[in-house]
């Protein structure tokens, strides 16, 4: 659990406006991971890493949907979160998008953007290769819980709260997050395993998305959380 106090202490900070944070002080509040959780993975597919670990700006005009950077610098702290929740036996659920062409109307798709649906790059990248236990969930919008059987696996194995991971924060991440509030789902969503394009864009949606829909949580406090978990241990006084 992150104290009332610390709950600005995030990504967003060089962004906000001290009028703005004053405006949104009312959802100041501890944070916390919730009872019987499950680990989503939002579209952690190769895709994004097309172009290598370069500001996206810099190779958009061949990979015009990779996230460049900020999707490398996620890798080693989601595979941190991943083993984390492995050693506590929680569900592991992967998105990525459904690319039967058959399969939807003509022009459907998660954004706007304009994407060839080539199924080898809707693979989930080899960082993060899931386990033989773990659920991959085909998605045609932006969120998973769209159209998909997530609700149903997610009452079957008795899931509370869910602990999200992925990109983009603006994208499928936020209409994920929304959607599982609207579902009555408490979420905690990784700062340091999410992210976007833009550096701005993912700091400002993360912020809106923290005082209204999730909590926003460092990987090392839901891994924490986590391995007291994994040990057995009392987790009330978080």
């Amino acid at each position: 659990m992150a104290r009332k106090e610390d709950f600005e202490d995030h990504c967003w900070k060089d962004v906000i406006d001290a009028d703005t944070l004053k405006v949104y002080d009312c959802y100041r509040r501890e944070t916390f991971v919730g009872d019987k959780p499950a680990v989503i993975a939002i579209d952690l597919y190769k895709l994004v890493y097309e172009g290598g670990p370069r500001p996206p700006v810099e190779t958009t005009s061949q990979h015009y949907n990779t996230c460049g950077k900020f999707a490398y610098d996620a890798i080693a702290p989601t595979k941190k979160l991943l083993a984390a929740a492995r050693r506590a036996k929680l569900p592991i659920f992967y998105c990525t998008q459904e690319t039967r062409p058959q399969n939807r109307p003509y022009g459907v798709g998660s954004t706007r953007s304009v994407v060839k649906l080539d199924p080898d790059v809707f693979e989930i990248y080899h960082e993060f290769t899931p386990q033989p236990e773990d659920v991959i969930i085909k998605k045609q919008r932006a969120s998973i819980f769209q159209g998909t059987p997530i609700v149903s696996h997610l009452n079957f194995l008795g899931v509370k709260s869910l602990i999200i991971c992925g990109e983009s924060t603006s994208g499928c991440v936020r209409a994920s997050c929304v959607d599982a509030y609207s579902l009555g789902y408490h979420v905690s969503l990784v700062e340091e395993c999410t992210y976007d394009r833009s550096a701005l864009i993912h700091k400002v949606n993360l912020f809106d998305l923290a005082h209204k829909y999730v909590d926003v949580m460092k990987v090392g406090e839901v891994v924490s959380h986590l391995e007291k978990s994994a040990q057995g241990k009392p987790l009330a006084a978080e």
